[in-house]
């Protein structure tokens, strides 16, 4: 006799085939998050992306999003339905939400409202039920970055060079400080002076040694990079000075 079958010529056997099959992959579901750092300047209202793909149903289950470097490390928990305020660091209470209406779609993305200098970093998203994971890189850039002042400090008469400041004020993070002639060429200049106050923003100069140039032109540019924030000032310096 042959036992053999084939699952077409039983729809019984199909049918617990295919629940099994839908079981399996459910477990593959995963957790993603954004593959670039999401930039927020100071006071935005923002969304720290994070969902399951496929989409999965997790309103019943327990959903945290934490910060490691923080004690207590929570930033948001939901547990049988409810969001435990309790449990999450101060910092953070009455500034987080999660789209309720999105859950079932296993969309777990944070709003955080507010935000302050002191919320960049890294956070994670967790679902413990299903032990999936991932992180979202926040960067807080200073809304009140100045332009940057050039001032003329010192000449040197024997070699007919000329020493110019560039101070810029209101950054973060820190950004970096660049010196360019006129036609575009980067300039040697010392080593970045960096302040940071009280305010947790920082104050940056540096000092560059010019001499003659074609145009006599100079520019201070300074740049954050993470934040695709730059200002720049430039500087004209007549024959006089040199």
């Amino acid at each position: 006799m042959n036992c053999s079958f084939s699952l077409h010529s039983d729809p019984s056997v199909f049918l617990v085939f295919h629940l099994l099959l839908a079981h399996s992959c459910r477990g593959q579901s995963q957790l993603i998050g954004p593959s670039q750092p999401i930039v927020a300047k100071v006071s935005d209202d923002i969304i720290l992306p994070c969902h399951l793909d496929p989409a999965e149903d997790v309103v019943a289950m327990t959903l945290e999003w934490t910060r490691p470097d923080l004690d207590p490390n929570f930033v948001h928990m939901r547990r049988a339905g409810q969001d435990l305020v309790d449990t999450k660091h101060p910092s953070y209470k009455g500034r987080t939400s999660l789209f309720i209406n999105e859950l079932r779609r296993g969309n777990i993305s944070l709003k955080l409202s507010k935000v302050k200098l002191s919320d960049g970093g890294t956070y994670h998203c967790f679902i413990p039920k299903l032990d999936k994971r991932s992180s979202v890189e926040l960067v807080v850039a200073s809304g009140a970055v100045s332009s940057p002042v050039i001032d003329l400090v010192g000449t040197d008469s024997n070699t007919g060079a000329v020493v110019l400041e560039c101070e810029s004020k209101g950054w973060y993070p820190e950004p970096e400080v660049l010196w360019l002639d006129g036609e575009g060429n980067l300039l040697s200049a010392g080593p970045t002076e960096t302040v940071r106050g009280p305010d947790d923003l920082y104050t940056v100069s540096s000092r560059v040694t010019v001499e003659k140039r074609h145009s006599n032109s100079f520019t201070c540019r300074v740049q954050q990079n993470k934040t695709n924030q730059a200002r720049e000032t430039q500087i004209y310096i007549s024959d006089d000075f040199f």
